[in-house]
């Protein structure tokens, strides 16, 4: 997983540049971003925005992990995502969360100011196109992961929600050449069993089954190495792409 290193003073060296709302942004474009832009680092635990605040800015997550919550009226909550590197944080043109937004590990987060956002958008259509883009793919992902919830058993939703950040993490760090993934996981046990509707007993026997059949390698409860993508992909029903199998 990233660490917060990054390099505040230089768009150009951003892990997250080819990925983020500014990936089609020319020289001029990234300094008009600059001059909005600012830094916001948030320890594991801790709340970024609470569902129903004002929203002052926008942005996109450089490094870590932030989940999505909802909360019901009778206090009950319920995990409906998360924000891995270069997803986007914030809707142009409404004023409050929708979402309680918690820091899930460390994070890092590049914020633009929202008014000036918004306008740099009107000006500048490819912004506009890009933000449509990440989107809608993040209508897709919300469509297929109604399918992992829905239709999959308790070994194909464990494996699933690895292999979405196994594949999220190897695309942020390229890799050198084909090989073993290894990530931290970002979220407890207790975490996955609520994001993915499961009981703890069920996460932590899955994950060692996954474990004692060498599908992953798993050092402490957090640090996952995968040895062969494709047994994985297999195991979530998916194909080597990513897609679902019919």
């Amino acid at each position: 997983m990233l660490k917060a290193q990054i390099d505040h003073t230089n768009c150009s060296e951003c892990p997250i540049r080819h990925r983020a709302v500014c990936a089609h942004c020319d020289a001029n474009e990234l300094e008009e971003l600059e001059g909005i832009k600012y830094y916001r680092s948030f320890e594991a635990g801790q709340t970024v925005i609470w569902s129903g605040d004002q929203m002052n800015f926008v942005g996109s997550v450089v490094s870590g992990i932030a989940s999505l919550t909802q909360t019901m009226e009778d206090g009950r909550t319920q995990m409906v995502g998360l924000l891995l590197p270069s997803d986007f944080v914030g809707r142009p043109g409404r004023d409050s969360a929708p979402y309680d937004v918690q820091a899930t590990t460390d994070l890092v987060m590049c914020c633009f100011r929202k008014k000036p956002f918004e306008q740099l958008m009107n000006d500048t259509p490819h912004i506009a196109h890009r933000l449509l883009q990440m989107t809608l793919d993040e209508l897709d992902a919300a469509r297929e992961w109604m399918l992992v919830l829905g239709r999959k058993t308790a070994r194909e939703k464990i494996a699933s929600l690895l292999s979405i950040i196994a594949r999220r993490d190897a695309s942020i760090v390229p890799k050198a050449k084909p090989g073993p993934i290894v990530f931290d996981l970002p979220l407890t046990r207790e975490a996955m069993a609520d994001y993915l509707g499961l009981t703890l007993e069920t996460v932590s026997r899955q994950i060692s089954a996954l474990k004692k059949e060498g599908i992953i390698e798993l050092e402490g409860k957090r640090h996952v190495t995968i040895p062969d993508m494709r047994r994985l992909m297999d195991e979530a029903g998916d194909d080597s792409d990513g897609g679902f199998l019919i």
